[in-house]
């Protein structure tokens, strides 16, 4: 789903993949560590800038928590037209289960504005530590 009915932004295709991270997680302290990797794919015919970002993070404990800024991880990347561009990141959660989700903010080459929503991902301890709480 898009947030930008446009055609350029029906044509930013974002896949999201979480794992659990278990040598930074502490599962005594509520703390459930996730890495992930996000895939954004420019299936149009124009180069756009990916200049922010806005993510919901579901604790899985009545928790939800925002987080905007510029870019990713320091950078607001310029993907070409029929090129990707992927990152790496990670959240921490206080249960062993939640989810992500949010948008992305983009311009093109010629000024257009738009937002793509990030599908939801979610973020689940495997069952050893999830039945440790």
């Amino acid at each position: 789903m898009m947030l930008t009915a446009s055609p350029l932004a029906e044509s930013i295709r974002i896949r999201p993949r979480a794992v659990f991270v278990p040598e930074h997680s502490d599962t005594a302290a509520n703390r459930f560590a996730f890495g992930y990797e996000i895939v954004i794919e420019n299936d149009s015919d124009q180069p756009v800038t990916l200049t922010d970002r806005h993510w919901v993070i579901d604790h899985g404990n009545g928790c939800l928590k925002e987080v905007r800024g510029e870019g990713v991880v320091g950078e607001q990347p310029r993907i070409l037209a029929g090129d990707r561009f992927s990152y790496r990141s990670g959240a921490v959660i206080e249960s062993p289960a939640g989810r992500m989700w949010g948008d992305y903010g983009f311009v093109s080459d010629q000024g257009e504005v738009l937002r793509v929503t990030i599908p939801t991902f979610d973020l689940v301890a495997p069952a050893a530590f999830r039945s440790i709480q």
